[in-house]
């Protein structure tokens, strides 16, 4: 037969041809020219890309990049309007009737039910214990100290004991929530929870008892910042302000920059693990930024980044 005859290419889209006239309808004929289509210029897209290309920024408007601009000086930005400074005189006092009804929570220490839950003493802490404390507290003679970050209390019953050595009368604040993080309890096994309270604040209280510093540590039992906004408002004011709470970038970066919002004019602000660690998890870089942002230079103290506000 003559089809026999002809080339295998040419029977072939005979056969073809013959069976989509039986078979298809023009809406399939359609949907298979689309899917065709589409597949042509996807293979035409993948074929012109070129990582060199694609490693570059976009073209950006000039209305772009005002409003990212514009967005991103909001991030170094906390608003919180300060009050006029309180007396150092005046600070324990207006802790006291701020958090504490006037009352000194020390008062009546520690409760019944707590008391046989406590260790005599258990200062534990990171870096406590570093030489930075005594040489910033020589240098500053700090009337108030702020710490943010306190857990068991170490460095804080560490402060109070330079400034009395020094024979300074130091007010020192100690912020921290005392709830810890997840899990922490496992490594410090001798702290119980009871009824979901993880006990550390009242350790802390034990601790600082057992060294005779009550009159000089006070606490303020409250997250980081929400608790510096509030002193922000309140007109509390520190010479010498250590901030140690978060080790990630968000937390650091937030608490730096509230934490300079309460530091007396020509004060010092510090903190730990610069150089551990933690730092990868993002404190060395919010001191940095922060340092750049507002044109301070950052010193180094041991294990302690050192940010002089003079």
């Amino acid at each position: 037969m003559k089809e026999d005859r002809q080339p295998p290419f040419h029977r072939h889209h005979r056969r073809l041809a013959a069976f989509t006239r039986k078979s298809f309808t023009k809406s399939t004929v359609f949907v298979v020219i689309l899917v065709l289509l589409s597949f042509s210029l996807g293979y035409l897209s993948a074929a012109s890309y070129h990582p060199r290309q694609h490693s570059q920024s976009p073209t950006i408007s000039q209305t772009t990049i005002a409003v990212a601009t514009a967005t991103e000086l909001d991030h170094y930005r906390f608003r919180t309007q300060c009050a006029d400074p309180v007396h150092p005189k005046l600070v324990r006092q207006t802790i006291l009737d701020r958090v504490f009804n006037g009352t000194s929570p020390y008062a009546s220490f520690p409760p019944p039910h707590i008391s046989p839950l406590l260790r005599e003493s258990r200062i534990k802490g990171w870096g406590s214990n570093g030489a930075v404390f005594g040489n910033l507290i020589r240098k500053v003679k700090p009337e108030t100290i702020i710490e943010v970050g306190t857990f068991l209390g170490a460095s804080a019953i560490n402060m109070a004991r330079l400034t009395r050595e020094l024979g300074l009368k130091t007010q020192i604040l100690c912020v921290d929530d005392f709830r810890g993080w997840p899990g922490f309890l496992d490594r410090f096994r001798e702290l119980r929870m009871v009824n979901g309270d993880v006990m550390l604040m009242y350790q802390f209280m034990q601790n600082v008892v057992h060294v005779n510093s009550t009159e000089s540590v006070l606490f303020v039992p409250f997250q980081t910042g929400t608790t510096l906004e509030k002193l922000c408002e309140w007109g509390v004011f520190g010479d010498l302000v250590e901030v140690d709470a978060g080790h990630d970038f968000h937390s650091a970066w937030i608490d730096i920059n509230r934490a300079y919002k309460v530091l007396r004019p020509g004060g010092v602000m510090f903190g730990h693990d610069y150089f551990t660690a933690a730092d990868n998890r993002g404190v060395r870089r919010a001191v940095n930024l922060f340092a750049k942002v507002n044109g301070f230079r950052v010193k180094i103290d041991g294990q302690h980044w050192v940010i002089d506000s003079a």
